[in-house]
């Protein structure tokens, strides 16, 4: 594979990134899980497939732009999603205790 078969990937990856970060701000997480899947499909596919060219300085300087960009929005998503998690998981908790003591106690 040359580099700039391999920046394509890169930016592939970006391209996703962007619209799981969107789908993220709207709230829209079948949409991210979709994209999620694809994003890591794309990042098998540079792991199969990256081997390391010597690359030209601004084909390099490009793929660590488009990197820093990935992770940026990795970030943001992250940011965005794990208090989302952690109030679904206090639920999940809060329901689970309410269900054992339904069946502890009886539903009077």
């Amino acid at each position: 594979m040359n580099s700039m078969e391999m920046i394509s990937i890169y930016e592939n990856v970006a391209e996703i990134t962007d619209r799981m970060l969107n789908a993220a701000k709207s709230a829209d997480w079948d949409l991210l899980t979709e994209l999620e899947r694809t994003c890591y499909n794309s990042v098998q596919e540079i792991q199969n497939k990256d081997t390391n060219l010597e690359l030209p300085l601004e084909i390099k300087n490009k793929k660590i732009a488009i990197i820093k960009k990935i992770l940026a929005d990795d970030k943001e998503i992250r940011d965005i999603t794990e208090p989302w998690m952690l109030q679904l998981s206090k639920l999940m908790k809060n329901s689970e205790s309410n269900r054992k003591l339904s069946q502890s106690y009886g539903n009077d």
